[in-house]
């Protein structure tokens, strides 16, 4: 379906890559997305230049400068509200969210998170996925609730694991899929194909029951 450009906020703290992903399909014209600003909890963040060079407004909130993490998320929630955004969009956004912010964005925050959810949320994924001898790893795009890294999956891309990777390694090769299935996902719900109801998310009308799943990676070499 067409209509106007959707409003969207990304959260960052780190160098963007995944934003990097979204800009280059807004600027190229095949997200349809209308990109209003780039947040970080952290000022020296490279992901903020980047979006400055890409002429998107740019904002900090610094976390460190809060008590706790609900009077920092009740600030974040204002900077982003400024911008009325219809989604907002987690890309490496490290920062622990209290449910009363994920509440006020119930249907419209999403994620990527480095895994085959729900195996290995939390952190140091690939380094946890090496010790447990998986062969398969990738990334998920998620639905966020509460419960970390625990919202209904939407989309997933699976990598081999190689008998040489390591954490480094295996890292990059899923980074690769981020860029490619998190844009894919974004322009899912901002041609309203993909929609979340607050328990399940739904993909052209039907309830999915599990993600998409991308195997294109596993098959490449």
């Amino acid at each position: 379906m067409s209509g106007p450009a959707l409003p969207v906020v990304i959260l960052v703290s780190g160098r963007g890559s995944n934003m990097e992903a979204i800009l280059q399909g807004w600027r190229q014209g095949t997200l349809p997305i209308d990109l209003r600003a780039v947040i970080s909890n952290r000022p020296q963040a490279p992901a903020l230049d980047k979006a400055q060079t890409s002429g998107v407004p740019t904002a900090v909130v610094d976390h460190r400068r809060y008590a706790d993490r609900a009077a920092f998320d009740a600030e974040l929630m204002a900077a982003i509200d400024r911008h009325h955004p219809a989604l907002v969009v987690l890309a490496g956004f490290m920062r622990i969210l209290t449910a009363d912010f994920i509440a006020h964005y119930s249907d419209r925050l999403i994620n990527i998170h480095p895994s085959l959810l729900p195996e290995l949320p939390g952190l140091d994924t690939h380094r946890r996925a090496l010790t447990a001898g998986h062969t398969q790893h990738g990334a998920t795009v998620h639905f966020v609730t509460p419960a970390l890294d625990a919202g209904p999956p939407v989309l997933q891309a699976r990598v081999p694991v190689r008998p040489d990777d390591d954490a480094e390694t295996l890292a990059a090769r899923v980074l690769a899929q981020e860029h490619r299935i998190y844009p894919r996902a974004i322009r899912w719900y901002a041609q309203g194909r993909l929609r979340f109801d607050g328990t399940n998310a739904w993909l052209d009308g039907q309830l999915l029951h599990e993600p998409v799943v991308d195997e294109e990676a596993l098959h490449a070499d």
